[in-house]
């Protein structure tokens, strides 16, 4: 081998993240067959969130880098929380990310296969039903320093066990009153060891299985044994996981037992991995505090732009790509950090570049009238779609004598270092003429003495392939767009929902200082951005019109917009994506 296949050999090795190359060596050393298989297992009780983005890219990114197959398993464990709305927009999410899964499964799939699995374990001693309060049962748990106590339903006969556990799934237990525990050690260090819950009684109708449960399992119950009995190869979880994965690896060799296999696990044992969650700057990720700004009105709803949701981030223009790109420069690691909202914007913003069509949108307009155009008299030009890439094309754009400009384009009053308009000044109209405004007489006031025409010539032949066009200004290139032949537009600017850095830990520090033990909305409301949404009239170029949800644009000198859904020919709307330059700096 050459010295230059070596390098390149190591070179990749360095770039493989550290889960990837645990997997390389597991193919390596001929684990699982040679096979690759993860799962991504959400549960369906709300909306995808960017966090969840990090997971489904790693998840379904494995599975696709080494041959392998990636399953969609929703952990629909808990009726109470779940939805098919939920189940319908996480197979969205994943589709717009660009992924796609092997099966659609579910843990409800599995139900017939716990509980028989939960009986074969109280016959052999392993579980039994406690009758004990919540309260006792935590109490009894003991601390990580201080050893649990046994309960006192601990050693009763499996036969009592065994009726009471039938009891619990009849519809006649009152929930609260009978769990089932594993019976592991009540002294071991790892707290999940001392005797966990796996079964509860809840008296709820689950949206696949209708009547037939009343008593559902657990998560840590469910989600080790689903990967064995699916032959998941690689267990990917988050850092909060890996307290639990002795007790993952527990049941699944329990499970292995009492199916009867005695063959050798150790090369085909489902493992579980942990790394890192995304966490964001001015965002609140737990999906109960996202339900409860939409319950109560202060977002419009899950796809709200101002939330942290998959779904809200494409309906304000992120692009897949964008986001996939951001996941890759943060990478995955076994330590939690905070990362800067900057870092992700500046991600999507370098994607927006390479794809958003340019277009002309004056946001804050006041009037500009070239006195020596002729009146009724139209130019037509060809504007560039993407100058990032020439097969985009281009589309037309009309001047005339009366345009709209950006009110911040103009000042009357202006100090050495402004080179946008004003008495005197010269600028460019992008894609057309340098002008210039006269001396004197530059513009006309209202009566509250605010600019509501500003007056300024043309400088004949300054056009692209002009004789002039190559005239030398100190002014720069400003947009516009014609007052006869543009559109009005809604334009919604958003912001930061949030006002503070870490919303997550100063929330409920507040809600704790307040003597409360769960966080409210009022607690939410005192650190919620009350400018998070500014909504202006706007002009836009005719072209915009044809521009459909979701295709992403730049409206030049401004920043990245999308039309929204709510977008019509008789009412267009565009929601800000983010942007030209960085807003976050201090």
């Amino acid at each position: 081998m050459t010295n230059i296949a070596i390098d390149t050999e190591l070179e990749e090795k360095k770039s493989l993240n550290f889960i990837e190359q645990k997997i390389e060596q597991d193919l390596a050393e001929g684990k699982n067959g040679g096979r690759v298989q993860t799962r991504f297992p959400p549960e369906p009780n709300g909306y995808l969130h960017i966090g969840h983005a990090k997971a489904i890219a790693l998840d379904f990114g494995i599975a696709e880098k080494y041959n392998g197959v990636c399953n969609l398993r929703m952990d629909d464990t808990n009726p109470q929380k779940e939805d098919t709305e939920y189940v319908e927009a996480i197979k969205k999410d994943i589709e717009w990310l660009g992924f796609k899964w092997g099966k659609i499964l579910y843990a409800s799939d599995y139900f017939q296969q716990l509980w028989d699995l939960a009986v074969e374990l109280i016959k052999r001693g392993k579980a039994y039903v406690d009758e004990q309060t919540a309260e006792e049962i935590a109490a009894q748990k003991g601390t990580p320093t201080v050893p649990g106590t046994n309960s006192p339903y601990r050693d009763r006969p499996v036969e009592e066990s065994l009726r009471l556990f039938n009891e619990m799934n009849s519809g006649n237990v009152e929930p609260g009153k009978m769990v089932l525990r594993a019976k592991i050690d009540m002294a071991s260090d790892n707290m999940h060891f001392r005797d966990p819950i796996i079964y509860r009684t809840l008296n709820i109708p689950h949206w696949r299985t209708g009547n037939k449960w009343n008593a559902y399992p657990m998560y840590d119950f469910t989600h080790g044994q689903c990967d064995y009995w699916e032959g998941v190869t690689h267990s990917l979880c988050t850092l909060e996981f890996t307290s639990h994965r002795p007790l993952y690896d527990l049941f699944v060799d329990w499970a292995k037992e009492c199916a009867g296999d005695d063959k050798p696990m150790d090369d085909n044992r489902p493992c579980q991995t942990e790394f890192n969650k995304l966490n964001l700057t001015h965002i609140l990720l737990s999906k109960r505090n996202l339900l409860m700004l939409v319950n109560e009105g202060v977002v419009s709803g899950w796809d709200d732009p101002r939330m942290p949701t998959i779904s809200a981030f494409r309906r304000r223009g992120y692009s897949p790509e964008g986001i996939k790109a951001f996941i890759n420069k943060i990478g995955y690691t076994k330590f939690d950090a905070l990362n800067q909202m900057s870092l992700f914007e500046s991600a999507v913003r370098d994607d927006l570049n390479k794809r958003a069509q340019r277009v002309s949108a004056v946001i804050n307009p006041v009037k500009l009238i070239i006195t020596n155009f002729p009146e009724g008299e139209t130019e037509v030009y060809q504007a560039q779609n993407n100058p990032e890439n020439e097969a985009d094309g281009t589309h037309e754009i009309e001047f005339s004598r009366e345009l709209w400009i950006e009110r911040d384009d103009f000042m009357e009053d202006a100090p050495k270092k402004f080179f946008r308009l004003g008495p005197g000044k010269e600028v460019r109209l992008k894609n057309s003429y340098i002008i210039r405004c006269p001396e004197t007489d530059c513009c006309k006031k209202d009566a509250d003495g605010n600019v509501i025409e500003i007056y300024a010539e043309l400088i004949p032949d300054t056009k692209t392939g002009q004789a002039n066009s190559g005239m030398k200004i100190k002014g720069k290139t400003i947009h516009w767009v014609s007052c006869n032949h543009c559109l009005e537009a809604e334009v919604r600017n958003y912001d930061r929902l949030w006002m503070v850095e870490n919303p997550r830990d100063e929330v409920a520090a507040y809600s704790k200082e307040q003597g409360k033990t769960r966080i409210d909305i009022n607690d939410m409301r005192k650190f919620i951005n009350p400018d998070s949404l500014e909504i202006k009239k706007a002009y836009v170029e005719k072209w915009c019109a044809t521009r459909k949800p979701l295709d992403y644009l730049q409206f030049q000198r401004i920043g990245y917009y999308t039309p929204d859904y709510d977008s019509t020919a008789e009412h267009l709307i565009f929601n800000k994506t983010v942007g030209l330059k960085d807003t976050w700096k201090k």
